[in-house]
């Protein structure tokens, strides 16, 4: 019956399983044949384009995180001093883990394999996690979220073994 949720891979599964029954069996409609093809064909190179142009403003944010932290930390005695940079360390860090998953996804979705797919699916919910830890943007992380894995689940069945 249920599969053995005690490990990491035992509940991407379940969740995998899950959105896979909402996002696509149970969704109110279905993306044309056409629009899959479109969107498996131009992904891999809209990932690489967003890559290239993230890198500079990750590396900036890094610049600025590591020169700003100390001040923001003096200058908020509370709350807002630490929230400036735990915010910003989360966000960085998110931003990297789900960047790395995604160039190293792109060989795969030309190729159009299921493991591409699935680092795909993996950086989305290391993002909505992101989201949520920061405790900045929940709500439009979980929209985010929602629309990409509907997309994401859509092209699905073009990604084979």
């Amino acid at each position: 019956m249920p599969e053995n949720t005690s490990d990491a891979k035992g509940l991407l599964s379940q969740l995998e399983a899950l959105l896979d029954e909402y996002m696509v069996n149970k969704a109110p409609f279905n993306l044309p044949k056409e629009v899959k093809e479109f969107i498996a064909n131009v992904s891999p190179y809209l990932v690489i384009v967003f890559a290239v142009l993230a890198l500079p403003v990750i590396f900036a944010a890094l610049g600025i995180t590591a020169f700003l932290s100390p001040f923001a930390a003096l200058g908020g005695y509370g709350f807002y001093g630490f929230s400036w940079g735990y915010h910003a360390i989360v966000g960085l860090a998110v931003a990297l883990i789900t960047m790395v998953l995604e160039i190293i996804a792109v060989p795969g979705m030309f190729k159009r394999t299921r493991k591409a797919w699935t680092l795909l699916f993996y950086a989305s919910v290391i993002s909505l996690i992101g989201s949520v830890i920061s405790l900045s943007g929940i709500i439009s992380g979980i929209i985010g979220a929602i629309i990409g894995w509907y997309i994401l689940f859509q092209v699905k069945e073009l990604y084979t073994n």
